[in-house]
């Protein structure tokens, strides 16, 4: 899978301190790349050299898909964390005035707000302005505008903030069927169970530097321990006790276990104390929600 954007050894200084500090990765065709980290890690840092915004003081960044060098802004669409649309106009102007600055051509570009505003449930709001929408609503319109012109490489800044549950199952749908059709996506956010869900690959940027960075399934075997979730009245029990548990977490009727480095499931079911109440009993790795809090409160180490 040939790459669509790579990050070659980017570094950038602000005020004589380092933000971003050598940091490389690649985003392949059709490809979901999650780009995640604390705040103040470097993310934007790097979103805003990649768009041209900065440039880095050193390191390359490298476009696949144009053969002049420059930064091919017609074919990246953007959903910046700031959110901003003149608040008096009309959307329909808006949205066509925007596929006009990366030449899209405005016949294509209407059936394609129409058919938008239909899966984003905005049927017949094309001609209200955006000072009458919902901070949700706004979100949709601003998310129609980063993929009306049918970008190559799309970029998502935090695409579910604001959202409601039922606006973020549209959205994570929609991100997955422009991957599956081709588009490029690099996707920062800080709900870890959205990018758990959807991103192939992630790169995990702390203080300015890379801590992971791969597939899902290689990270969380290659870092994350299991886990055993047990529902059940079992507070008069110690399961930390056992040789094989690291930690555990006792929330009402529910425990959850933490295993040690290498301890594989079933060595602890056959260890599993007598009188312990199962109602409900499931084991899986840790999540990248875990992982992330991990490293953020310095508990992680990358053996």
């Amino acid at each position: 899978m040939r790459n669509v954007l790579e990050i070659d050894q980017v570094s950038k200084e602000f005020g004589g301190k380092t933000v971003v500090d050598k940091v490389s990765f690649s985003v392949t065709k059709g490809e979901i790349m999650g780009l995640v980290g604390p705040n103040g890690a470097g993310k934007s840092t790097i979103i805003r050299t990649i768009l041209g915004i900065i440039y880095p003081d050193s390191g390359e960044i490298t476009f696949n898909f144009n053969g002049n060098g420059a930064i091919p802004r017609s074919r990246i669409g953007y959903l910046p964390e700031e959110r901003g649309f003149y608040k008096n106009v009309n959307v329909m102007h808006i949205l066509l005035y925007l596929a006009s600055l990366k030449k899209y051509p405005k016949e294509k570009a209407i059936p394609r707000i129409y058919e938008y505003f239909e899966k984003f449930g905005l049927q017949g709001k094309e001609k209200a302005k955006i000072e009458q929408f919902s901070k949700g609503m706004a979100q949709k319109v601003q998310f129609v505008a980063s993929v009306l012109h049918e970008p190559d490489l799309l970029i998502l800044d935090e695409p579910f903030s604001g959202l409601d549950p039922v606006s973020q199952d549209i959205f994570k749908q929609e991100i997955r069927s422009l991957s599956e059709n081709g588009m490029s996506i690099l996707l920062s956010a800080h709900q870890m169970n959205m990018v758990e869900a959807l991103c192939d690959r992630i790169f995990l940027i702390h203080k300015g530097k890379k801590v992971l960075y791969g597939g899902m399934d290689e990270i969380k075997e290659s870092f994350a321990e299991f886990k055993c979730v047990v529902n059940g009245d079992n507070q008069n029990l110690n399961f930390a006790l056992l040789p094989m548990v690291e930690k555990t977490d006792i929330r009402h009727n529910q425990t959850v276990i933490y295993f040690r480095k290498n301890v594989k499931p079933e060595e602890f079911l056959k260890k599993l104390p007598e009188g312990i109440n199962i109602k409900e009993l499931h084991m899986d790795r840790i999540s990248l929600h875990d992982i992330f809090v991990s490293i953020v409160k310095g508990d992680y180490e990358n053996e």
